[in-house]
């Protein structure tokens, strides 16, 4: 190699490794859309004006439509107290934005005859063996177990009907965060294991982190392999997802964006105990990859995904899941149990199933399918009008900003 040559890639590895040297975005064309370009002008005007406002930091904000992306914009600071620039391909903790795409790699394990959603978990986790149910309880510390009538079985994970802890959360023996990130996946999910189930399999909905995180030890044991090698090798590199990540590089670690919390009115950043804390940004002594929340991406990455399911499985020409298995995993699951306002669950997708009712999905078509981040962060599909939508902020219940955007989006659709 000649001297030149060597500098010249001393150089970029440098600009790498500092963060200054990105991936181009991707192609906008509002046109092949369908979409009007000055409406869609109105989406960084008001995400700027939140951020004037002092209510987000900064966003970044995606839509695409008929399999083109109609707007990619970038406002505020990635760091406000650095003045650190937002960029489209920052990268950001998504939180349960996680658990569908968790999920996805259960269907592709579904699909090569390795699990059904039939199967008892146990099946694959003989921890899950010989589970209790409440049967009823006085206090935290006294309550009454009994058996339940029949084992949790995958497809009731998948629908936050398992009855496994739910309360948006964990176990309390596992919500000490050291506890919780410290510990291997297969010691956290064998710790969950072991907590009584909140009610009969089956009868009810309570959507369930641990439940999450027990798909992706069941991931491990059929997919033989750790976790996140088998999403990045089945799931991210087939979908060239190249900044989606348990484990962010450290030379990614530079374009993740501050988490903050709004206190007394102020933008804060989050504190140290919290996963999305500056403690744990570069995951340095975590174990658990944490299959629930615990990805970092880009909005090109997701997108990514939401347009392969929008496809029907098909991406780019390349064929990740069936047609009917994205049919079930998007279309209502849960029955006439109660879920949310307007919504039903498919398999680890929220589904509108009244839009007059539907909470946070505003000028939604029925049947569109969506999940959230506890960081504010947002992505949706619309199958009915074709479109697809990423909202990225890092501030929790970022919900007047998120509705804006989505009402902005859809309003932009010309055709």
């Amino acid at each position: 190699m000649t001297r030149s040559k060597f500098a010249l890639r001393a150089t970029v590895a440098a600009l790498v490794a500092a963060g200054m040297l990105f991936p181009a975005p991707p192609a906008v064309s509002p046109s092949k859309a369908g979409m009007d370009p000055e409406r869609l002008a109105r989406i960084p005007v008001r995400m700027k004006a939140f951020v004037d406002k002092g209510t987000i930091a900064g966003a970044v904000t995606l839509v695409a439509r008929h399999g083109s992306v109609a707007s990619l914009e970038a406002v505020g600071w990635q760091d406000l107290e650095a003045r650190k620039p937002m960029r489209t391909d920052c990268m950001f903790e998504i939180a349960s934005m996680t658990k569908p795409i968790t999920a996805l790699g259960i269907m592709i394990l579904m699909e090569e005859g390795k699990l059904a959603l039939s199967d008892p978990v146990e099946k694959h986790l003989p921890e899950f063996r010989g589970m209790w149910v409440t049967d009823s309880q006085e206090s935290d510390r006294v309550m009454k177990l009994k058996r339940p009538s029949r084992p949790i079985t995958i497809r009731d994970v998948l629908t936050h009907t398992s009855g496994l802890y739910g309360d948006n959360g964990h176990p309390p023996v596992l919500r000490e965060l050291g506890i919780w990130l410290g510990k291997t996946l297969a010691e956290v999910v064998a710790i969950g294991s072991q907590q009584p189930l909140l009610f009969e399999p089956g009868t009810k909905w309570s959507y369930s982190s641990i439940g999450t995180a027990t798909l992706g030890r069941i991931i491990e044991v059929a997919g033989d392999q750790p976790f996140e090698k088998f999403m990045e090798s089945r799931m991210f590199q087939p979908l060239g997802m190249k900044d989606t990540h348990f484990f962010p590089p450290a030379e990614k670690v530079g374009r993740i964006a501050t988490t903050y919390v709004m206190e007394d009115g102020t933008l804060k950043p989050i504190g140290p105990d919290r996963l999305a804390g500056e403690k744990w940004r570069a995951r340095k002594g975590v174990r658990n990859p944490v299959p629930e929340g615990g990805l970092y991406s880009t909005a090109s990455d997701l997108a990514a995904v939401y347009q392969m399911m929008l496809n029907g499985g098909v991406y780019e020409g390349k064929r990740m899941l069936s047609r009917p298995t994205v049919d079930l995993m998007t279309s209502v699951q849960t029955g006439d149990l109660s879920v949310q306002p307007g919504m039903a669950w498919g398999l680890h997708w929220s589904v509108v199933r009244d839009p007059r009712g539907a909470v946070g999905v505003p000028l939604a078509s029925v049947g569109t399918f969506s999940h959230g981040g506890a960081y504010g962060t947002f992505g949706w599909v619309d199958p009915a009008k074709d479109l697809v939508g990423v909202f990225l902020v890092q501030r929790p219940a970022a919900n007047d900003e998120r509705n804006a955007f989505l009402a902005l989006a859809v309003s932009a659709i010309a055709d």
